[in-house]
This record gives C-alpha cells, structure tokens and sequence, in this order.
C-alpha cells in the first residue's frame, strides 16, 4: 500500500479543521499524481493511528470525499479513489490577523462566496509579527493560487512589505489594510481609514454638535491603523471641536458633554461601566460611538453608534477577486449607523 503519510499531514498551526486539512491533502495528491484512481487508502483506524487523530476525524475526511464523489467504499475491503476525473478546487491561502466578531463576518461572507471552488488553508497569527514571518516563509513552498492577507501588526509593522514581498504579486490579495511598500500589480479589497473616519463623523456632525469634546481611546498598543488617527483629528481640527486622544481609560474621569469613539469591544464595555458609575446619562451628558459594526451593539444602552465598514462585502469581494483573477484596487463602502448612544 501506498506510504499515505508522505502524503497526509496535520499543521497544528491552521485554523483549517482538520479533517477539511485531510481532505485536501489527498484532492492535492490526486493532482500532483501521487496519489491515482483505484487506490485503496488506509483504514480508518490505521490513518488515526499513524496521525494521531480520532475515528470521527478520519470517517468525516472519507465521508467529506465520498459526499464529492472522489471516493467510494466496498464492504469487508476498505476505500478507494473511484474519480479522478473531476474540477480541480484553487488552493487558496488565508491569513488573518485575529479572530473577532467582525472578522468572522469577513469569513463567513468568504466561504460562503468561495463554495466548492476552492480549497482554503486558514491561519491566524495574533497580531505577531514573528508569526506572521514564520507563517508566511513556510506558506511559499506550497503552490498555493492565491494568498488572502489581512496586514495588522502590534510591532514590526515597517517591516510588514519586506514579509509580504516576497509573495508572487499575480496571486496576492491584500485585505482590509494596504501596506505601504508592497511593489507590483497585486489586488486589494481595504479600507480607507482617513477618509472613512472623517467623513463618517462629518454625516454625524448634527449629532455631534451637541457636544464640545470628542475624544477617541486608542490604546498604546494597539494594530489599529494611525490613519484612523489621523482622520479624527483633521475632522475635530475641520470643525473646532475639542478633542483628544485616550490611550487607556484607567485614569479617564468621564466627563459631561463629551462623545467617546472606542475602537475596541474591551474599552467599550470598560467605558459603558465608568458611564454608570458616574451616574451620567447616555445621549443626554455623554455620547458613544463604537468602531465597527457587531449584532450585538444594536441591543447594547438600547443600541450603540457605529462607524464601520462593509465586512460581508469585504469577504465576499474577496472570493470573487480570488476566482476571476482580478488584481483591482477596491475602496470597501464605509457606513454610518445611527443609534440612541449619540
């Protein structure tokens, strides 16, 4: 029998269930032709043992591969690749830089969009720049159609294009972030930070004129873009608010007639806390804005404001962008939601 494990293997460091990893595995190995039609594969049991990995895990790849006809059974002999002769899916390289509600909406859109089309390998790398190297110099020995990067980093992040670089320009699709010093004809579906929080606040100005101070939290360390940064101060500059930046809400003493914009969900909660314990009022004494848009912020002190860009567009414009072969540039729309925080 054919030596499955020079094959077949699990990275730990994906994301990728691992019976989909499998699965994969052998549709690459029936294309390469390592792997041909009338094989017989393992038994179940025997690929557990050999990877280390539960029944359920194996019968759900053979399931997975039967369910596309690729793989039949006979009773009392085992499994076998019956079909050789099938579409081959895209292997597609997907890199975030963390999980979150809105990225999982990015991700579902992108499935979604995607179907059977592709194979997809799924990788996170915390916001770490090491990681993100060592993901990333590991990914290019694979042949992989097209890389899916989301670009954030806690450090490092002038080095990010060195990394990226060295990705073949006709298959890479940077999202949500466009960093800078990245050469060559790519794709990009991102967000115009800048632009998007200064105009955002400008279709909120009427709400926002009942206030004298604006100010954003923006932690110290922190993967947001200082473009959003920069876009909530030409804008408190534009129309002479007073203003400020928050780095951390430990030492901030809530003040009356004053609109908190939070970028991230912890800050968030910690703000609507210090709120009410102040004994001030939401609307009336302090107004919130939240950065990016989650289900949940619609139930949030009767709805929370928000300032946001098109995360299901985002993923399902990247799957599209995967499969046509585009290499456009692509301004994901920013949106206003107006809510009883403001």
């Amino acid at each position: 029998m054919k030596n499955y494990l020079k094959i077949l293997s699990i990275d730990e460091y994906s994301i990728t269930p691992k019976y989909l990893q499998l699965s994969n595995a052998i549709i690459r190995g029936i294309e390469s032709g390592d792997i041909v039609k009338d094989d017989m594969l393992p038994s179940i049991n025997d690929l557990s043992f050999a990877l280390d990995t539960s029944r359920n895990t194996i019968e759900r790849v053979y399931k997975e591969l039967k369910d596309k006809g690729i793989v039949s059974s006979v009773p009392g002999k085992g499994f076998f690749i019956s079909n050789t002769d099938f579409q081959k899916p895209i292997k597609i390289f997907l890199l975030f830089n963390k999980l979150s509600a809105h990225k999982k909406i990015i991700y579902d859109a992108f499935v979604a969009t995607i179907g059977e089309q592709a194979t997809v390998d799924f990788y996170i790398y915390n916001n770490d720049f090491h990681f993100f190297k060592k993901i990333i110099t590991e990914s290019v020995q694979n042949d992989y159609a097209k890389y899916i990067i989301i670009p954030h980093f806690l450090d490092n992040e002038a080095k990010a294009h060195e990394i990226i670089n060295t990705i073949p320009k006709d298959k890479l699709i940077l999202l949500d972030n466009l960093v800078p010093g990245v050469s060559g004809k790519f794709a990009a579906i991102y967000e115009n930070f800048a632009s998007d929080v200064y105009e955002a606040l400008k279709k909120l100005l009427d709400k926002l004129t009942n206030y004298h101070t604006i100010k954003l939290i923006f932690p110290g360390k922190t993967y947001h873009s200082k473009e959003i940064m920069k876009g909530f101060l030409n804008f408190c500059r534009q129309y002479a608010f007073e203003y400020a930046v928050v780095d951390s809400l430990s030492a901030e003493t809530i003040q009356p007639q004053t609109v908190y914009i939070s970028l991230m969900e912890d800050d968030l909660v910690e703000l609507i806390k210090k709120i009410i314990a102040s004994d001030l009022k939401v609307a009336r004494d302090v107004g919130v804005i939240s950065y990016n848009e989650t289900a949940l912020k619609e139930i949030i002190l009767d709805g929370i404001t928000t300032i946001s860009t098109d995360f299901k567009l985002m993923g399902s414009k990247a799957a599209e962008f995967a499969l046509i072969n585009c290499h456009e540039h692509f301004a994901v729309p920013f949106h206003v939601t107006v809510r009883s925080s403001l």
